[in-house]
């Protein structure tokens, strides 16, 4: 079975982003995923996001997958993608069916990079939370011990 370039898009998980038919304006779009329109505009200009349709007037209407591609990018950046990847990633998105096992070597690749992250991660916290045990621990000794003198 061929899919859309859009695969990957439609494949996220959650349900529809807008009523069937509406848009947004890039203000609408910037705030509910606080991107700033100047980052907005950037994206689409390097390719991350393809060419957002116009309105007469020259205002950038975002539909459904406009949206999905912003909510996918956000997120990957969030999670320590490289603009570069994901302009690699969405080049090939657009390309088509033929790039699906590179688009998914991307992926497995950054998955594996951001599992390392988050083990790291864990040691750090692991660590921050045994150092705030400790000063808690000395602060109940040093309370124990004022109220011992006190008596």
């Amino acid at each position: 079975m061929i899919h859309p370039p859009t695969l990957d898009l439609e494949s996220t998980p959650g349900g529809k982003l807008l009523p069937r038919g509406e848009k947004m304006k890039i203000a609408e779009v910037s705030e509910r995923y606080g991107l700033s329109s100047d980052t907005l505009r950037y994206y689409e200009r390097i390719g991350l996001i393809p060419h957002v349709n116009r309105s007469d007037s020259g205002i950038r209407d975002y539909k459904e997958l406009d949206i999905r591609r912003v909510q996918f990018i956000k997120c990957m950046r969030s999670a320590g993608l490289s603009v570069e990847i994901l302009v690699e990633y969405m080049g090939l998105v657009q390309q088509g069916d033929g790039t699906i096992e590179t688009r998914k070597e991307i992926l497995k690749e950054q998955r594996d990079r951001l599992a390392t992250r988050i083990q790291e991660m864990q040691t750090t916290l692991d660590l921050l939370d045994h150092k705030i045990q400790v000063y808690e621990k000395a602060i109940l000794t040093t309370e124990k011990e004022i109220i011992q003198a006190e008596e």
